[in-house]
Order: structure tokens, then C-alpha cells, then sequence
């Protein structure tokens, strides 16, 4: 008989001990939601952490899970992922443990393309250690280790993500639990790996950093929740919309300069060409909304599946059927 399981039951026993008003209690309530959804066993899930405030999460999940070093949690988390391809594997990492001293392992998993999730919770600061500019933290942004302001220019995420040829890139806010839960959701479905940007408030070291864009009064105007197969439309009562021109997009408004629903652009998730998906994750206020949703999903070679695939080919054509006969195979010799 199957078991229908329920969110509480992805929580383990232990104290959340995240600060009151945190973003990560909304993203722990998504994610177990999301999987209660899927309806998967607790022992075939893993979730995999860094450094930082969100990398408390394996603690909360009545799962596998593994609280590793700084940065380091896409690596060892592909190391899990190849020495057992049957578990689901959940990365949870901040902005500065993926984007600062993890940048190495965050590209290249993404180049690989391993089946795993990788969620990033950006709140644009370090959080864990009190305060200090983040690689996604704005130019100018006074913080405890800025503080006439950072020089920096800051990380997209989105743009990284295309960069390193992302096959699933997915962002939503803390605020929207809804939009949350179904995103993840679609991140398990997809093969391969799926990375989603949280956009996630820290109420102690950068309280309201989001919003602009995800305050309840600014979200219709700051958002364009994306949907494959659906005109790109936003605002109060969605008249506006997305057209490009030229090469560049632009915001129209339906019933303006005789603009109809089909001059608006249509959402294109699978679309191989990454060229529009990098143009939304580009968007920005005050002169675009910011794109939320899943912005890309495609088809392409799982690192993961690759491998076994070329293991089981090598293990019927080797000559050797151990390490012990490779070993001692050609010129070797012993000592007494």
C-alpha cells in the first residue's frame, strides 16, 4: 500500500533556529510541500549544504543530508549524485557560498549538467558571519566590510547560469510560496541539473533588499511571472507586456500605439538558444519587471547518466575483470 505523505512529514525533529522573519522558513515550507507533492521517500532524498545561514537546511529535513565546508557543497554533492544516481539530490547554498569561495564548483556543475537541484538563497549579503558585502550585493552598498561603500559590480546569477550553459534556470521570491512550491516541483521533474535563485530577505543584515520587487504593493509592476506557452504579461490587470525591438526588449502596454496580445512575446522555456532566456535574466527595475519562473528547461547529455553508460560499455570490453589483474598485468615485479 502507498504511503501518501504530507509536508510535516519531511520535517525532522529538530528546532529551526533561523532568526524570526527569516526568508529560509518560507523556502523550508516550499521545499517539503514540493516533495510531499512528488510523494518521495524520506531515505531517497539528500540534501546537501555549505557555509552560511541557509546551509542549516539538512538539519530540518527528515531526510539524508550532509552539512559540508564552505562552498564546497556542488562538489561533494556530485560525488553523491555518481556514487548513487537513485537518490534525489538537493544542494542548499547562499549567495556567497555558491557565487564567492564556491564559484569553481557552482560553474562546472552547471557545465556538467549532474541530476541534482541546486537552490541559491540570495539575499545579497553574508548573513552567517554579520554582515559583509556579498558577491551579489550592489555597487555602493555600505556594510561592515564596506564601508564608504563596495566598489564591486555584483554577480547575476542568471547570467552566470547562462554562461556556464544552464539546462534549467529558475528564480522566484521568499514571499510567494505558491510560486515557490510549484518551481521546485518542476526542478525535481527536470533532468539534469536545475538551479533556482530564491530571492530571499535577511530581516537582521539587509532587511527589505527585495522589495521593490516583492513588496505586496510592487510586485504586479515589479514581476513578470513567467509561464511556458504564455504572452509575457504583467501589471495589476496584465496590459502590460514584453515585445522586442530590434534587438533589444522593451515594456508596451496592450491598447497603446495599437499594441495587441500578439505583439507580446510568447515564453519559450525549451527554446535550445539561450539568447532570449539571457535577456530576461537581465531585466531589472525601475525600467523592467524581474522575471520570475522557471526562465529556462531544455533537453541536453546528463553528465551523470553518460558516465554510467560509458562504465558499463568499458566493463564488457576490458580485458581486465578487477583492479587486482590490471595491477599485475604487464611488466611487474615483487619484493621479498
Amino acid at each position: 500500500m502507498e504511503i501518501l505523505r504530507k509536508p510535516k512529514d519531511y520535517a525532522s525533529d529538530q528546532e529551526v533556529k533561523w532568526c524570526p522573519g527569516c526568508g529560509d522558513y518560507a523556502i523550508l515550507n516550499a521545499v517539503q510541500r514540493a516533495l510531499a507533492e512528488m510523494n518521495i521517500d524520506n531515505k531517497d532524498i539528500v540534501f546537501i549544504s555549505g557555509i552560511g545561514c541557509s546551509s542549516r537546511f539538512p538539519y530540518y529535513m527528515n531526510t539524508y543530508g550532509f552539512h559540508t565546508i564552505h562552498g564546497r557543497a556542488a562538489a561533494i554533492a556530485s560525488g553523491v549524485r555518481l556514487a548513487n544516481p537513485n537518490l534525489s539530490v538537493w544542494i542548499v547554498s547562499g549567495d556567497g557560498d555558491s557565487l564567492a569561495i564556491g564559484g569553481n564548483h557552482f560553474i562546472h556543475a552547471i557545465r556538467r549538467n549532474l541530476n541534482m537541484n541546486l537552490l541559491v538563497f540570495n539575499n545579497q549579503i553574508y548573513g552567517l558571519t554579520k554582515g559583509q558585502f556579498s558577491p551579489t550585493s550592489e555597487r555602493g552598498k555600505i556594510t561592515k566590510s564596506s564601508p564608504h561603500g563596495t566598489l564591486e559590480m555584483p554577480f547575476n546569477t542568471g547570467e552566470l547560469a547562462m554562461g556556464a550553459r544552464s539546462t534549467f534556470f529558475a528564480r522566484v521570491p521568499d514571499t510567494d510560496i505558491k510560486l515557490m512550491t510549484q518551481t521546485m516541483l518542476e526542478a525535481e521533474k527536470h533532468q539534469g541539473l536545475s538551479l533556482v535563485e530564491v530571492y530571499q530577505n535577511c530581516v537582521i543584515f539587509n532587511d527589505k533588499a527585495h522589495a521593490a520587487i516583492t513588496a505586496k504593493e510592487n510586485k504586479a509592476d515589479s514581476q513578470l511571472i513567467l509561464e511556458h506557452g504564455k504572452p509575457m504579461l504583467f501589471g495589476v490587470d496584465n496590459q502590460m507586456g514584453l515585445r522586442l525591438n530590434g534587438l533589444e526588449l522593451e515594456v508596451v502596454k496592450l491598447g497603446e500605439n495599437s499594441i495587441t496580445i500578439d505583439d507580446i512575446l510568447v515564453h519559450d522555456a525549451h527554446n535550445t538558444s539561450p539568447t532570449l532566456h539571457y535577456m530576461l535574466t537581465q531585466m531589472n527595475r525601475p525600467n523592467f519587471p524581474v522575471a520570475m519562473g522557471v526562465i529556462r528547461n531544455v533537453t541536453a547529455p546528463i553528465f551523470d547518466q553518460e558516465m554510467g553508460k560509458q562504465i558499463d560499455q568499458l566493463s564488457t570490453t576490458s580485458q581486465w575483470s578487477s583492479l587486482d589483474d590490471l595491477f599485475f598485468s604487464g611488466n611487474t615485479f615483487e619484493i621479498n
